[in-house]
């Protein structure tokens, strides 16, 4: 993909929004595999830990891409990133990490190259769908992202829990990057560019538009649970302390 066409630069802003919204747990864990470090180690950890795990995830989205030209599994690699999209907007849940922290430098890098890698699966797939077959595109993307998500995880944790529209646009974007897969599957695409050429287009929208709107309806129907769970509990409570008086 030529630099100097906008459609690069469409598709770092793509790679780089996916790295952010997605990346939040990957700075978490950094700060936790390095919390017990002198603060000089600290630092070298943080950078050889995320060095090693860019080039991992280099290696993975390169052979993500070379996969995904196979026949369906773009279409494959579509409907996991759109459940990707619908998990983003579900409301996360506390303590979900359970990272030891390393009182040296080496297992601390370890740590976070490993973890890293096991929590990347959806930056691949995204990034990979994002990228359009271009390693290099992939390349500058996360050179330009991921010290954004260390260096300013703070802010974008912070950012994503004030305003849940950072959240929401995310998963957009992610619905979008699926209905695009989708259509340019190697089964899918010369059909379309033959009988249907408005989905080259029509496709992202859809996916965006049905990402969002499924995971607004997932979160309404879970809201009455959470509020039926707390006005049950006293009643229960109640009950059993008059059956202890029986």
């Amino acid at each position: 993909m030529d630099i100097t066409s906008p459609a690069f630069w469409v598709a770092v802003v793509q790679i780089i929004a996916i790295d952010i919204v997605l990346g939040g747990d990957n700075a978490v864990v950094i700060a936790l595999a390095s919390r017990r470090l002198p603060e000089a180690q600290r630092k070298l950890a943080i950078f050889w830990g995320v060095f090693g795990a860019i080039a991992l995830r280099v290696v993975l989205i390169f052979f993500a891409l070379q996969l995904l030209q196979i026949p369906y599994l773009k279409i494959v690699g579509a409907i996991l990133l759109f459940w990707i999209g619908l998990k983003l907007m579900a409301p996360q849940e506390e303590g979900g990490h359970e990272i030891d922290a390393s009182s040296n430098l080496f297992g601390a890098v370890k740590t976070i190259i490993v973890a890293d890698a096991v929590m990347s699966l959806d930056n691949v797939i995204a990034i990979a769908g994002a990228a359009k077959d271009s390693i290099g595109l992939v390349v500058f993307g996360l050179l330009v992202s991921v010290p954004i998500i260390v260096y300013g995880s703070k802010l974008v944790l912070m950012l994503m829990d004030r305003f849940p529209l950072v959240i929401v646009g995310g998963a957009a974007l992610l619905g979008w990057i699926a209905g695009d897969m989708f259509v340019h599957d190697l089964v899918v695409k010369e059909w379309m560019l033959a009988n249907a050429a408005w989905l080259k287009y029509g496709a992202p929208i859809a996916g965006a538009v049905l990402v969002v709107a499924i995971g607004k309806f997932m979160i309404a129907r879970k809201a009455p649970a959470k509020q039926e769970d707390v006005m049950v509990a006293p009643v229960d409570l109640a009950g059993s302390q008059d059956a202890k008086k029986d």
